[in-house]
């Protein structure tokens, strides 16, 4: 098990739609249309765990269903 000092601080486009539960697709869909934060290393694509953290806090802050 990975322990906080090691644990990636960006995770990829792919694996931040499985821990959501949506498709790849549409994931990369939301990083274009800026619904989720991005950070462009040449090609590649991360999406940061802490501004995921922050996406998914935000949204349920209020106790209400809100489209992202």
């Amino acid at each position: 098990m990975p322990d906080k000092e090691h644990e990636c601080l960006t995770i990829s486009v792919e694996s931040a739609a499985q821990l959501l539960g949506i498709s790849r697709g549409l994931a990369y869909e939301m990083c274009r249309q800026g619904k989720i934060p991005t950070l462009r290393f040449g090609r590649i694509i991360r999406i940061p765990r802490y501004g995921l953290e922050q996406l998914l806090n935000a949204q349920g802050a209020d106790g209400k269903t809100k489209e992202v």
